[in-house]
């Protein structure tokens, strides 16, 4: 069931949900960001059943995450490609892995992030683009943006983390 409330709806995380929040749909993209555009890629790759990857890439390419475009005319074959839209989702990729390696990985990590160039690790963090300092809970707090309607403003300023009196502890 699809929540109904209107703060969810107009939140920008309640959007992404609707649109990559499925457990298939993260998984193709990030198979997608590891050079997968078939279906048998997908497929094989996944082990997915073919009606649910079917309805899944579906779904993303109607999101606007791929675009389709054939690569054989008989028999006719597509593959699926990695729109602008869906490579801005890479951060949300990297987090997932970053945070499943630091909390999920009780026997080490399985797969890590290495830099294209000298196959280095890296550790990823998320800063502010303006003066490159992290972005953490304890520093940051969700404030309605210049289109939020009234009840988001409403629903934002309900928020304990709104209030400095109980805003999260430092870390």
């Amino acid at each position: 069931m699809q929540p109904k409330s209107p703060s969810i709806l107009e939140c920008p995380v309640g959007r992404a949900v609707e649109t990559v929040g499925e457990w298939w749909s993260i998984l193709i993209l990030r198979d997608a960001f590891q050079g997968a555009t078939k279906f048998d890629e997908f497929s094989q790759s996944l082990g997915i059943a073919p009606n649910i990857l079917s309805r899944r890439l579906a779904h993303l390419t109607a999101s606007g995450m791929f675009v389709r475009r054939r690569y054989n005319e008989r028999p006719p074959r597509s593959e699926y490609v990695l729109t602008d839209k869906a490579r801005d989702f890479f951060p949300v990729i990297v987090a997932l892995l970053a945070w499943g390696n630091k909390h999920l990985a009780p026997k080490g990590e399985s797969i890590v992030l290495a830099n294209r160039s000298n196959v280095r690790p890296v550790d990823p963090i998320v800063v502010d683009a303006t003066d490159m300092q992290p972005i953490t809970l304890a520093n940051t707090v969700a404030v309605p943006g210049p289109r939020a309607s009234r009840g988001m403003r409403k629903h934002l300023a309900s928020l304990k983390a709104m209030n400095p009196a109980v805003a999260p502890a430092g870390e």
